[in-house]
């Protein structure tokens, strides 16, 4: 398979020194693209003594900018994402193109278990953005965060419109698979602790995290999240409405009303998100470059 390998990386020279010898001796065929997104320390460096491709931001853009900046000048049919920190490893990828090869458009390395996580609270994070992205697919989604994937270059160049320049870049590219009918396989992997320390934030990124939820559902199906929050808003605006029947008489109460016509408006939306969602994802082909 032609394949190209792609590492975003800020300040990871430590775990490049690691990964990048590995990977240049077992995937000498292999495209090798790293993505110095604007670091301070020797990441140039290691990746010209490993002899690999270097693309440099000026500075910061974020994790999921650089991973688009690899991804445009990849030549390879496939890429190869993987982390510069040193949790991934390059013996797993056989595992993913062996997927890939099956007919998978996207295949996801999953990790499993707490001590895969580099935290209690990431851990608890990541198993809600599972569930809840499972439950909008009606398929079992081992890890929808993953940043080590393998995915039909054409196919990702197409929804890089969509793609955020920060770290949710693992989570709206799943969704968007899903909701564009590829085909979307997931394999367990292995992970090591991390090479220095995280440039994720659990505070700083605590409100990040409800507005990507709220992303990924409305990313796949905008009315399977707003209609059942309109039916409960409405539902309870009717429950305010039978109590104050029952205790006062027969008053319709500016309470009631609030709600239920709170819970048409987000049905509303609801609707209008769904149009405009089809909409978008008409436009997506599986041409090289991204529909906008």
């Amino acid at each position: 398979m032609n394949v190209s390998i792609v590492i975003p990386a800020k300040n990871e020279a430590e775990g490049l020194a690691r990964v990048l010898p590995e990977l240049t001796r077992d995937f000498a065929d292999a495209e090798i693209i790293v993505v110095n997104d604007g670091s301070t320390d020797n990441t140039a460096e290691i990746c010209e003594q490993a002899g690999v491709t270097l693309i440099t931001h000026p500075y910061s853009k974020g994790n999921g900018a650089a991973v688009k900046s690899g991804a445009r000048a990849a030549s390879g049919d496939y890429l190869v994402f993987m982390d510069g920190d040193g949790q991934h490893s390059p013996a797993d990828i056989p595992l993913l193109l062996e997927k890939v090869e099956q007919g998978y458009d996207l295949v996801v390395g999953a990790r499993s278990g707490l001590g895969a996580q580099a935290s209690v609270a990431r851990w608890s994070a990541n198993a809600i953005y599972n569930r809840f992205a499972s439950w909008m697919v009606d398929r079992r989604i081992d890890d929808l965060t993953s940043g080590f994937r393998c995915v039909d270059r054409r196919k990702f160049l197409s929804f890089l419109y969509l793609l955020p320049n920060g770290f949710s870049y693992p989570t709206t590219s799943t969704m968007a698979f899903f909701r564009a009918g590829y085909s979307v396989g997931f394999v367990p992997i292995t992970v090591s602790r991390r090479v220095g320390s995280s440039h994720i934030s659990v505070v700083r990124d605590g409100v990040r995290f409800l507005l990507i939820i709220f992303k990924v559902g409305t990313l796949y199906s905008p009315l399977k999240v707003y209609f059942p929050a309109a039916v409960v808003t409405s539902g309870l605006g009717l429950l305010n409405y039978a109590l104050t029947v029952m205790s006062t008489g027969w008053r319709f109460t500016n309470m009631s009303t609030m709600l239920i016509l709170a819970g048409m408006v987000m049905f509303l939306i609801g609707l209008l998100s769904e149009q405009l969602t089809n909409l978008q994802f008409k436009e997506t082909s599986d041409d090289s470059t991204p529909q906008r």
